[in-house]
């Protein structure tokens, strides 16, 4: 079901996405339900979650500090340097530099499986990122934005508090106490974060169809080459420092496939609705060439 609902959210994502574009008006008043979706999916995500993920950090700590190393520093250096080369406006400038300061997305446990890669250790990864990113997104974002717009640093950590924090660990608190049915949850919280993932990014496009018509390539490209930076740079530091090609991947994967959904919300929430574009975008794009990267490091193991 976990499979399905990856091969099935880039199509999804596609269509409802060329709804909103042809139908904006549908949606585009229903820009209040995109934090309650997004505290929906990260609840959802913490449900597959249990306390012996985090636990596995302490099995494999070198590895989890690497992949989170290069997450909280290659992405958003990579978003900026982007950014500026591509001389994406302000809003869309804001939106993809919040791509890259937060933590990484559950599609990658999936996409890692799909690899061949270590899944233990990738679900770790997309754990330990997503608590450090409470703290670490708006203290890097700050950093890279804070000269050109005023970033509301504890603004965006209570709402990352609320919306992430408070959610996942409710979502570990109900797999704790349904871990008997933890198969079901299994089951059902990929289609509940797609649906709601889905419909977030319809209500971003809504929201956006003007700027999208304006300047939607240049930010399309902007997002291909961030994403593509990401898992290559992943990819080879791993190598470089002598992992192996299983952990390579999936340390490639993490790094490049974020929590784009996350940065939409908080971008359009504290900066404007035009600066979620970068990250509805990625949310489509990144599990695109995740499946494309895991079609190919398949190959490679099987050789």
């Amino acid at each position: 079901m976990t499979d399905l609902a990856v091969k099935v959210f880039p199509v999804g994502a596609v269509l409802f996405s060329i709804f909103a574009c042809l139908f904006p008006g549908t949606l585009s008043g229903l820009g209040f339900l995109i934090i309650p979706l997004l505290g929906l999916i990260m609840l959802s995500m913490g449900a597959t979650l249990s306390t012996s993920d985090f636990i596995n950090a302490a099995k494999k700590p070198k590895f989890v500090f690497l992949g989170m190393f290069l997450q909280f520093t290659l992405m958003p250096a990579f978003a900026w340097v982007t950014g500026k080369i591509l001389q994406l406006p302000q809003e869309q400038f804001i939106g993809l530099v919040m791509v890259g300061c937060v933590a990484g997305g559950t599609a990658s446990n999936v996409i890692t499986y799909l690899a061949g890669g270590d899944v233990a250790l990738s679900i770790t990864m997309t754990a330990c990122s997503t608590a450090a990113g409470v703290f670490i997104t708006p203290l890097v974002s700050s950093f890279l934005l804070g000269k050109m717009v005023h970033v509301p640093a504890l603004q965006m950590f209570n709402s990352i508090i609320f919306v992430v924090a408070v959610p996942v660990t409710v979502g570990l608190i109900i797999n704790k106490i349904f871990r008997k049915q933890r198969s079901v949850l299994e089951k059902i919280c990929p289609i509940v974060s797609v649906a709601a993932i889905i419909f977030v990014i319809g209500i971003i496009v809504s929201l956006n169809v003007k700027t999208l018509y304006s300047c939607g390539a240049l930010v399309i490209a902007a997002v291909f080459v961030h994403n593509a930076l990401g898992m290559g740079a992943g990819y080879f530091c791993a190598k470089l420092l002598k992992c192996d090609h299983k952990t390579a991947v999936t340390i490639a994967i993490e790094v490049g496939m974020q929590n784009s959904g996350l940065a939409a919300a908080l971008s359009g929430k504290l900066f404007g609705a035009a600066s979620a574009l970068p990250g509805a975008i990625f949310s489509i794009w990144h599990n695109i060439s995740g499946a494309v990267f895991a079609s190919f490091s398949r190959r490679m193991i099987k050789k």
